[in-house]
């Protein structure tokens, strides 16, 4: 529960920083580092400002998950990674929960971030360079659904991970805010629709993430992990209301969503794990640039071959132990039929007591 309490004004703080992006700057992007390990260096008063390019955010994410940066990046892109990744190569988390923001930018004046636990970053400039990743890098790149058909048990699930409420004779969702108010959600509006499905899609992703580590834990292929999810209920709810106050409360109630997951991915991932949460003026812009690598879609074909394999091979060892349980079977009463007769095929000729116990000898 202390961990817990560390992180939820921690994943406030970064959801507030990663929104605070000024219509002039761009999109900004926040490294977020676990209560219990440590793998961003502490942020400078001096690097408030500073920026990077989407190469180096990509090159930054790829050194999280384990890879080597693209040879090709220039010196100065290494030292501002240097700036935000502490510099031992052997303790990389190998995972990375990276989710992208669209719409709510606020000013960043009323939001400090605290040493060790965020480094924020605007995110200037085109992509030009690759992301270094090659076949050969075991990656398992798992996306959220961005085209969710939502059920009735969805929304109950996701009211009872919010403690909120859904009725679902009136199609309302009601998620209950730190405020002491709560958010209202109507079902058969479509922004409302909208931002609901984003929310249980974040839950979703992430319970599918943890699925996926525990299966490969402690197996022969141990890959990096990356989770993104691409969160469009805010800028929905801002395309419907414009400025309302229920807009508001959709970032309040996705600043604590967003806590609840960074929650569940720690404990899943023993700390193991950064988050990086980008807020982009642009749909999807950002997001596209820094997973898009030439051989990404061969990297989690391979991995789901391998999976594939896997669970072949256990079907077959499941098979091959069953079919030999009946051939045992099949042997034992075999021979045991034989011996049987061979018993009854000798037997002596004189009347047995115990046979013939209810029969008077003479």
């Amino acid at each position: 529960m202390a961990r817990r309490h560390l992180l939820l004004p921690l994943l406030a703080l970064a959801f507030s920083v990663s929104l605070a992006a000024p219509q002039g700057l761009g999109d900004v992007a926040a490294f977020i580092d676990g209560a219990s390990h440590r793998y961003l260096r502490h942020q400078q008063h001096d690097q408030q400002a500073s920026s990077m390019s989407l190469d180096e955010v990509s090159a930054a994410v790829s050194v999280l998950l384990g890879f080597a940066p693209p040879a090709s990046l220039p010196a100065l892109s290494s030292s501002k990674l240097n700036k935000v990744l502490l510099p031992n190569p052997f303790d990389r988390p190998r995972a990375v929960f990276l989710m992208q923001l669209d719409g709510s930018h606020a000013s960043v004046d009323s939001f400090i971030s605290e040493a060790g636990t965020i480094f924020r970053t605007r995110i200037d400039g085109a992509k030009n360079l690759a992301t270094g990743l090659t076949d050969k890098d075991e990656l398992i790149v798992i996306h959220s659904d961005e085209s969710l058909a939502v059920q009735d048990n969805d929304l109950t699930n996701l009211a009872n991970w919010l403690e909120g409420s859904y009725q679902k004779a009136d199609g309302k969702l009601k998620i209950p805010l730190e405020s002491g108010n709560s958010l209202t959600l109507f079902i058969s509006k479509e922004a409302d629709l909208e931002f609901a499905s984003s929310l249980i899609s974040l839950l979703k992703t992430i319970k599918r993430s943890i699925q996926v580590h525990e299966d490969f834990s402690g197996g022969i292929v141990s890959p990096a992990e990356l989770l993104v999810c691409h969160f469009t209920g805010i800028k929905a709810l801002e395309d419907e209301y414009g400025s309302a106050e229920i807009v508001k409360q959709g970032a309040e109630v996705v600043r604590t969503a967003l806590s609840k997951a960074f929650d569940l991915l720690q404990g899943a991932y023993r700390g193991k794990i950064v988050g990086l949460v980008i807020s982009a003026k642009e749909a999807s812009t950002s997001l596209a640039s820094i997973i898009d690598a030439p051989s990404s879609m061969h990297i989690s074909r391979r991995l789901e071959e391998a999976s594939r394999t896997n669970a072949a091979a256990s079907i077959a060892a499941i098979y091959l132990v069953r079919l030999s349980l009946a051939w045992i079977t099949g042997i034992i009463l075999l021979v045991s039929t034989l011996i049987g007769v061979c018993l009854l095929m000798n037997m002596p000729l004189t009347r047995d007591t115990l046979l013939y116990s209810n029969v008077k000898i003479d």
